[in-house]
């Protein structure tokens, strides 16, 4: 069965699942059919899937759509309401089927699972509760839920019993896992699920995907000391700019978030110099003053934070919409340009001294696609790398980095 993933881990991991469904099922053409598991964080987002999921029923695919863009409180979208929203697809309705977040456990067939990708994306939990004023995901994946435990370990040795070598963590707000609500981060145990995995697997790489700031709490930061939890930390912060922040609905501040950087910088690892620190910015925000657009871009350049995911504010006039896009003070389109742009430039020039510092020091790289006389994979703190020759997929291969091998 042919698949289109757009955009999000949660989407990986929820894709996989449906595969294997799909690979077990007798009901389907698939070799006339594609599986898309789409994306709504922007405007953007949506008109290419919408062009790409154009080009397929216009091939005479059967498309199977899931992810964001097919859901509506957390399950299949109906048709009406789908179509209300995507009329320049209702032509081929007859072609389309909208599916759930993910197949019914117990008509899953319990032979072994395939995994499609060298890395084990492994939900820990979806949906939220926090309804910030710029997105859409909440209305789409709905309430907040975790996982348990026992089910996420199990989950994990299966893996490393097919010789993984490297799960990442990931989830709607994967921080929140364990509390009742993530409107309730004091309750959230990600410390403690690690700590588990550490205890009870042997798994040599513990990746952790996208982490809201509000919920890492002292137990957190004890156990990411462990080596095994790779030294790459991608933050959602969206803004540092308390201002923007309090009109985005977040649940922290500029003090939370000057007090989560100085904890990552005491940690006591043997390998901290080549920490990555990634984050999620949004620029082009109702009301975002010039003052607040240097906040973030002062504490950007202080944290010295090696990749940014730079996304315009998008008022989601596409369709459906979100409370932002009707708050006063929309920031003009000269503006925008001149801010992104700004942005991206301290990016590249923090990203560039980060290679730099990286260059001549050992690393080991997970070899997830050889193609063309080439092993492509990511370090452990997350560079992409171009390695000579044919390695295996799924290898852990040590390099003294060099320039050369650097993919930007």
């Amino acid at each position: 069965m042919e698949h289109k993933l757009f955009w999000c881990k949660v989407n990986k991991y929820f894709l996989n699942k449906w595969l294997n469904y799909f690979d077990s099922s007798q009901d389907c053409d698939l070799q006339n059919s594609v599986l898309v598991a789409s994306c709504v964080v922007t405007d953007r987002a949506k008109k290419k899937r919408i062009k790409e999921i154009l080009w397929y029923l216009q091939s005479g695919k059967k498309v199977y759509l899931t992810g964001c863009g097919a859901f509506d409180r957390g399950d299949a979208m109906a048709q009406d309401a789908f179509f209300k929203i995507y009329p320049m697809l209702e032509k081929w309705k007859w072609q389309i089927v909208l599916l759930p977040e993910s197949p019914p456990e117990d008509l899953l067939i319990t032979k072994k699972q395939k995994n499609i990708f060298t890395k084990k994306f492994v939900v820990i939990q979806s949906g939220c509760d926090t309804w910030c004023s710029f997105c859409l995901t909440v209305s789409k994946r709905w309430k907040h839920y975790s996982r348990p435990a026992e089910q996420i370990i199990d989950e994990i040795l299966t893996f490393q019993d097919q010789w993984g070598r490297e799960i990442v963590l990931t989830g709607v707000n994967l921080a929140s896992w364990w509390a009742s609500s993530t409107q309730k981060p004091q309750e959230a145990k990600l410390g403690s699920l690690l700590e588990l995995i550490i205890k009870r697997t042997n798994i040599p790489r513990i990746r952790i995907s996208s982490l809201g700031p509000e919920f890492l709490d002292d137990h957190f930061f004890e156990v990411i000391e462990d080596e095994r939890i790779l030294p790459y930390f991608h933050i959602s912060i969206q803004s540092f700019s308390d201002n923007v922040l309090s009109n985005m609905r977040r649940q922290y501040d500029l003090w939370l978030l000057e007090n989560i950087f100085e904890r990552f910088a005491s940690l006591r690892r043997a390998d901290k110099d080549i920490i990555s620190f990634w984050a999620d910015i949004i620029v082009w925000f109702p009301g975002e003053s010039e003052k607040d657009f240097e906040i973030t871009y002062r504490k950007v350049k202080e944290f010295n934070i090696s990749k940014l995911h730079v996304f315009p504010f998008s008022p989601h006039l596409f369709g459906e919409t979100v409370p932002a896009s009707k708050f006063s003070q929309q920031i003009s389109q000269l503006v925008k340009k001149s801010r992104e742009k700004k942005l991206l430039k301290l990016a590249g020039s923090i990203r560039e001294k980060f290679i730099g510092d990286n260059i001549g020091k050992k690393h080991y790289v997970l070899i997830e696609e050889v193609k063309n006389n080439k092993s492509l994979g990511r370090t452990q703190n997350y560079i992409k790398v171009a390695l000579d020759g044919a390695l295996s997929r799924g290898e852990i291969q040590e390099i003294i980095l060099e320039k050369s091998f650097v993919i930007l």
